[in-house]
């Protein structure tokens, strides 16, 4: 009776719903000055994507993140991205509140290789953070962790049987982030270009120009790719380009070096998966020529002491200062928190100092002869700026062991099943995720930023279209045949 009442008196129940709402919002905003309850209605629709179309929410934090502005950069005394942590933290709510009710999760996606070194690097994080210098700046890193892992790797894999899904997650972040390319060149143009404004002219989107640099190069390859694909759509095709000519110019000008270092590393890369150079003989190579370093180390020094160049306006000047370990700055500054980092090692090789504590204690590791002009003590200038350094210290031995086996595994993965798939869209969408994954592990031995959703974001959904393609599009015609 009640739904038949409703049914057949529901215009004049939105009528005057309405109506009650826009009223309650001129005596709040009359006399209390309070505007907040105007996004009632946008609150409700959230819900009810929550409970009855989740992926939709997904959809909304990936386009959302370029856009995000954290709140730390305020110095208001806490650190919050807005409106994505709050919305991720929800999805995380709901992941739980699923998995103990009737909710059938896909066991195949708990049992993958690379979900079982990801549940075993959460395990490992929780553990070194009950016995972390600092337990609650530790935990509170963990839960980030879960909030950024549990949508963008376990909610997500799912939602990647459908391929058209893969493109919309590209498509969907780098939309807002031309926004905050225009933005940002507008900015940088008011200041003449300068290597020196380029570090800060992104904010408050991005921190500075290693996160900018970092989320510009993760999409390079997609749309470099994109764009010359045989039997696309000329307009779609021109789109792509031009996108792709706008992440390059932006990238340029993020004055970001460890970027365009991760840009050659991709397209390096890329070489070697064409000429169908092995994996074994890849990896085999890297340990060889890491031997060859600690073995050369000493020679490599006394020549790289010899570069001069500090970091310039000038391209060409500004890329050859990479290796500038005798005057520049922040080459400079970086071996100072790599040094203090393995005294820190050294005295805690088993548990570390605990996840997201490096800031806080490696002041008294450093050396007076190693600090620089931008050293400091307060913990106020970034981390160890380095995504193999940090766990490390912070979570032991064990901590480095799983990061190096989860990226072997992704990419082993990855590239077993670009070599066996026989579907061009698969094998091309394969390709730029690794690549793309290439490049942020390439930047991340000069800079971390897995802590924040920027980049923890896209790095972790690249890890889950892999995952879901080897998982969903391997060996099922049946998949295969809808593409």
């Amino acid at each position: 009776m009640l739904l038949a009442f409703l049914q057949k008196y529901k215009l004049l129940l939105v009528v005057l719903f309405s109506f009650v709402y826009v009223l309650i919002n001129i005596f709040l905003i009359i006399e209390y000055d309070f505007y907040w309850f105007l996004s009632f209605p946008l609150v409700l629709l959230i819900i009810n994507l929550y409970f009855f179309s989740y992926d939709k929410i997904l959809l909304i934090i990936l386009f959302c993140t370029p856009l995000a502005i954290n709140l730390g950069s305020f110095d208001i005394g806490y650190s919050i991205s807005l409106p994505t942590e709050p919305l991720l933290a929800g999805l995380v709510l709901l992941f739980l509140m699923r998995l103990f009710s009737n909710y059938h999760y896909d066991k195949n996606i708990v049992w993958h290789p690379v979900s079982l070194l990801i549940i075993a690097q959460l395990i490992w994080m929780l553990l070194t953070s009950l016995s972390s210098e600092f337990p609650l700046v530790s935990l509170k890193y963990f839960f980030a962790r879960i909030w950024f892992v549990v949508p963008f790797y376990f909610m997500l894999i799912p939602l990647f049987r459908e391929i058209k899904k893969i493109n919309s997650f590209y498509w969907l972040y780098t939309i807002p982030l031309i926004g905050v390319i225009a933005h940002t060149i507008f900015r940088h143009s008011l200041f003449g270009f300068t290597e020196e404004t380029g570090h800060w002219v992104m904010s408050p989107f991005y921190n500075d120009h290693t996160a900018y640099g970092a989320a510009l190069a993760l999409f390079i390859p997609f749309f470099a790719g994109f764009g010359f694909k045989k039997n696309l759509d000329s307009r779609l095709r021109f789109i792509a380009i031009t996108v792709f000519i706008i992440l390059g110019v932006a990238i340029i000008l993020s004055f970001s070096r460890a970027a365009w270092l991760s840009i050659a590393a991709a397209f390096a890369v890329f070489l070697l998966i064409k000429l169908k150079i092995k994996f074994k003989w890849v990896f085999l190579g890297f340990v060889a020529s890491l031997i060859m370093f600690f073995y050369f180390q000493d020679e490599l020094v006394f020549m790289l002491k010899q570069n001069k160049q500090k970091s310039s306006e000038n391209m060409a000047e500004h890329v050859q200062s990479m290796s500038n370990i005798s005057s520049d700055a922040s080459n400079l500054e970086r071996i100072n928190r790599w040094q203090s980092a393995s005294r820190m090692f050294k005295e805690r090789p088993i548990l570390g100092w605990g996840p997201g504590t490096y800031q806080f204690v490696y002041a008294p590791f450093q050396k007076a002869r190693e600090k620089t002009e931008i050293s400091t003590n307060s913990g106020n200038m970034g981390s160890v700026h380095s995504e193999f350094f940090g766990p490390l210290v912070e979570m032991g031995v064990l901590g480095l062991i799983l990061v190096v086996l989860l990226l072997i595994y992704v990419f082993k993965i990855g590239l077993n099943f670009y070599n066996r798939s026989h579907k061009p869209e698969l094998k091309f969408l394969c390709l730029v995720s690794i690549l793309g994954l290439v490049t942020y592990f390439t930047h991340g031995m000069l800079n971390n930023f897995l802590e924040t959703d920027k980049l923890a974001i896209p790095v972790f959904g690249f890890i889950s279209i892999i995952v879901s393609l080897d998982l969903y599009h391997k060996k099922n015609p049946e998949i295969e045949a809808r593409i």
